[in-house]
């Protein structure tokens, strides 16, 4: 007995189901930016409050001579607005605001999108629709001062849905590709090339 041969090993092994992650706030510059605002805010404040309390509190340097009244003052002004715009940043890191996934499934006939937003009642948002209402997946780049590199999903009688990261653009090699990837997936046109 002959066993038998697979005719085409790639549609068998094709998933049914497209799902691209998408990355929030929790990337390098995020933990990088807070880490460099909280050791800044810190030295300004602890220069304030060693001037105000005549105690050196700073391994560095003796910040205890200087006069509260206007130095002091205006460094610990700077240390509590550091400390505010850390905090910040690591809970919008922490909370990963932006983060989520798009995911197109042929089997349901659905897709998905979904981001992590800001705590609260909207915290998590997420848009569903059918494929069969997907019209096209449009690119658009724009260049300049303030590019712009980003794949919307152009849905019936809805506004287009944007589906890349927000932050630095992507390169237009990973924009195409992406772009042809998921139009071929959808079956749909590519728009904006």
């Amino acid at each position: 007995m002959n066993a038998p041969t697979p005719t085409n090993v790639t549609e068998s092994i094709a998933s049914p189901v497209l799902r691209q992650s998408i990355l929030g706030s929790r990337r390098f510059s995020n933990y990088w930016w807070a880490t460099i605002v909280s050791l800044g805010a810190g030295g300004f404040l602890l220069a304030g409050l060693s001037s105000y309390l005549r105690v050196n509190l700073l391994p560095l340097t003796d910040s205890s001579q200087l006069v509260f009244l206007p130095q002091g003052l205006a460094l610990s002004f700077y240390g509590v607005a550091g400390v505010l715009l850390a905090t910040y940043l690591w809970l919008v890191t922490i909370w990963d605001v932006g983060g989520g996934y798009n995911e197109f499934n042929r089997q349901s006939g659905e897709v998905t999108i979904f981001r992590w937003g800001y705590p609260g009642k909207d915290r998590r948002i997420e848009l569903n629709c059918k494929i069969s209402d997907v019209q096209s997946v449009r690119v658009e780049i724009k260049d300049g001062l303030n590019p712009k590199r980003a794949i919307y999903l152009r849905i019936k009688g809805k506004r287009d849905i944007p589906l890349t990261r927000v932050g630095v653009p992507m390169s237009l090699t990973e924009l195409e590709n992406q772009g042809a990837e998921l139009a071929k997936f959808l079956q749909v046109p590519l728009e904006g090339l």
